[in-house]
């Protein structure tokens, strides 16, 4: 059954590094329960949290973020890099959430979050991942196999170092209709992709300086390696997966998080890539209890 409330809550916005930063806060503060702490995938925001806001604000206090570069956030000409964002999350916790939060990510917010939770424990009470990304140092398994892409990858990568390059490409992905195939490829329930959510991704898009945040992409350093991160990361972590995920192997990347961090909870899910968005009460039920229950 799907969270029936849709729509977005008013947000404001926190100013760091002279850059404004969109934020949104839902329910009360709890002294025996920690905050929450949402961080959306590349090319979504706040928006993305929207049913989980509304389903986990009745038990924590809850906050969702929008990360430098997407959402309503600036989109300055900056190099993107784990570590910025890392910096992002571990400032706006100290400075506007006032103590240790949850963080809870999904794709390159998992990613963002595992790096805070690992390099900053000071800022993180607790981790969760959701079809999270990241590289291992060893990749075998964690992607989907395919000689031809790896090849195609390497070209593109070394393509998209050129401007040109990376403003046709982003044009072309910017088109609402390319955001439709691109989201009914990773949902694996098609009602889920409405007018409203394709809005939701494209809108941000519109900003200026969103074509050279995507450039970025193609040219920022990897960061540390997910295996190193969960080697030195200390607090309790819950692994969601949407197992229908095209882009990735689900179970054989869950095991391998397993190896570095054995103690783990995970729970997979009839779902792609974007769980909390596509089952929230699913999301919203198992976050809850293992949060009270772990943290």
């Amino acid at each position: 059954m799907q969270a029936t409330q849709t729509a977005a809550i008013p947000g404001q916005y926190w100013h760091w590094r002279q850059q404004p930063i969109y934020y949104v806060k839902a329910g009360d503060r709890q002294s025996q329960r920690p905050p929450l702490l949402l961080v959306h995938g590349f090319g979504a925001s706040t928006d993305h949290w929207r049913k989980n806001l509304a389903g986990l604000s009745q038990d924590f206090e809850v906050w969702a973020i929008d990360l430098l570069g997407f959402g309503r956030s600036a989109k300055p000409d900056w190099q993107y890099s784990g570590d910025l964002w890392r910096d992002q999350l571990h400032d706006f916790i100290s400075d506007v959430i006032g103590r240790p939060a949850v963080l809870v990510g999904n794709s390159l917010g998992g990613y963002v979050s595992l790096c805070v939770a690992s390099q900053r424990p000071d800022a993180a009470a607790g981790l969760v991942l959701i079809n999270s990304a990241g590289p291992f140092t060893d990749i075998q398994g964690t992607t989907k196999p395919d000689p031809i892409r790896e090849v195609m990858g390497r070209f593109v990568q070394v393509l998209f170092q050129q401007d040109w390059a990376s403003f046709l490409l982003f044009k072309y992905v910017q088109q609402k209709s390319v955001i439709r195939r691109t989201l009914e490829q990773v949902y694996l329930d098609k009602s889920a992709v409405t007018e409203q959510l394709i809005e939701e991704v494209y809108r941000p898009s519109c900003d200026a300086g969103a074509p050279k945040v995507f450039a970025s992409v193609f040219r920022t350093p990897q960061g540390e390696k997910v295996d190193v991160l969960l080697s030195q990361m200390p607090r309790p972590l819950l692994m969601l997966w949407g197992e229908a995920d095209p882009w990735i192997n689900a179970r054989e990347r869950g095991a391998k998080f397993r190896q570095y961090h054995p103690q783990l909870t995970e729970y997979y899910l009839r779902a792609g890539h974007c769980p909390h968005d596509e089952v929230p009460d699913q999301v919203n039920e198992l976050l809850r209890t293992w949060v009270l229950n772990q943290v």
